[in-house]
């Protein structure tokens, strides 16, 4: 049997006919950009996350774009943000024509390191970027006593991490601002690209409502130069039909990587190491990462060839991009556990509709590969 890594249409068309029930309201509405449905999906993201207010955006990179933009980050400055990670987080600092300063990442969340954050700390530097990457969150104690202590400004990328918490609070929540992704893959995922924004001030949330919308309040008066960052209303609207569900899809992930975790556990060591389940870090398994240390390629080979969906995210950290070669030596340099993490993960298939015949053919394939 042969499981694919992901499958968005064993979760999208058992809700067809409500789908398209909600594509047939907004088509006789005519309201395509902003509107009640805009506003009611951004209500109920807040309401969902806990968060005070919650802004819809065109994608999870224009998320972490505008809250860039709203923080006032731009040229000369520099933006402390994890090796390891997906390109966004980077390149999005980047396109404000702010310098990424590479910081490594641990073992046990993937997350930013404090220790390398702090060796790479300028008197430039005005931002860090937390990663709760693969769905689980960094360690937001330290990096907010970090920050605080610099004055930093902290954008958390929860972009693949939609409902994690961190001693019981929603990532997304912690920092200045939270970026969000709704790209089909996440654990809320959409019809194209779609992101958020999240933040408990209402000066930055003011803020960015104009910067989405060309900077412009009220209309044709623009006070500040902002961009079309605007969710359109018919994603908002099928977006809706999923947050209703976003419990179940996160107790389906998270029954997943139990099984795994159990099933995995007999052979688990230096030949194979599990995904870190932390107390107090609410996991919402966007991802089942395994490290491989000298046998990931050769594991990722042996599943493909039975038909077991993987991929490797990341197998080159961004200190090692080449577009990012000509940045400042301190941006690039001492970065050991990404390029280490980077020849040993591969994930494997965790969507919440897999079946338990679907998981054993995952975990007796991974299991035939070691002795």
């Amino acid at each position: 049997m042969s499981v694919p890594l992901l499958d968005v249409n064993a979760q999208n068309l058992p809700l067809e006919a409500e789908l398209k029930q909600v594509f047939e309201n907004v088509l006789r509405s005519g309201r395509f950009i902003l509107g009640e449905e805009v506003e009611a999906f951004e209500k109920e993201c807040a309401a969902a996350l806990g968060a005070k207010h919650a802004i819809s955006i065109s994608s999870g990179t224009d998320a972490l774009i505008i809250a860039l933009m709203a923080l006032g980050i731009g040229p000369g400055d520099e933006v402390l943000c994890p090796s390891f990670t997906f390109f966004a987080t980077a390149g999005s600092v980047h396109r404000t024509g702010a310098t990424p300063v590479f910081c490594d990442v641990t073992t046990d969340c993937f997350g930013i390191d404090l220790e390398s954050a702090k060796a790479k700390l300028t008197s430039k530097t005005k931002a860090i970027i937390p990663v709760h990457l693969f769905g689980q969150s960094s360690e937001m104690d330290a990096i907010t006593s970090f920050a605080k202590e610099h004055g930093l400004k902290i954008i958390e990328d929860v972009a693949q991490s939609f409902g994690s918490t961190y001693r019981g609070r929603a990532c997304g929540t912690i920092g200045e601002i939270g970026s969000f992704s709704f790209f089909p893959s996440k654990n809320l995922g959409g019809f194209g690209d779609g992101g958020l924004v999240t933040t408990e001030s209402f000066e930055l949330c003011e803020k960015m409502l104009r910067l989405r919308n060309h900077g412009m309040h009220p209309r044709y008066y623009h006070s500040m130069v902002g961009g079309n960052f605007r969710m359109d209303a018919l994603q908002c609207a099928l977006l809706r039909v999923k947050l209703h569900h976003i419990g179940e899809y996160a107790a389906g992930r998270t029954r997943n990587a139990n099984y795994y975790s159990r099933r995995l556990s007999k052979i688990s060591g230096e030949e194979l190491i599990l995904p870190n389940d932390r107390d107090h870090a609410g996991h919402v398994w966007n991802q089942y990462t395994l490290r491989v240390p000298g046998r990931r390629d050769e594991l990722k080979a042996h599943l493909t060839e039975k038909g077991i969906g993987c991929e490797i995210y990341y197998p080159v950290p961004m200190h090692r991009q080449e577009c990012f070669a000509n940045l400042p030596e301190h941006s690039l340099s001492n970065c050991p556990i990404s390029d280490q993490l980077a020849s040993e993960v591969v994930s494997i298939p965790v969507y919440p509709e897999l079946v338990e015949a679907q998981l054993d053919e995952v975990a007796t394939a991974i299991e035939s590969f070691f002795p």
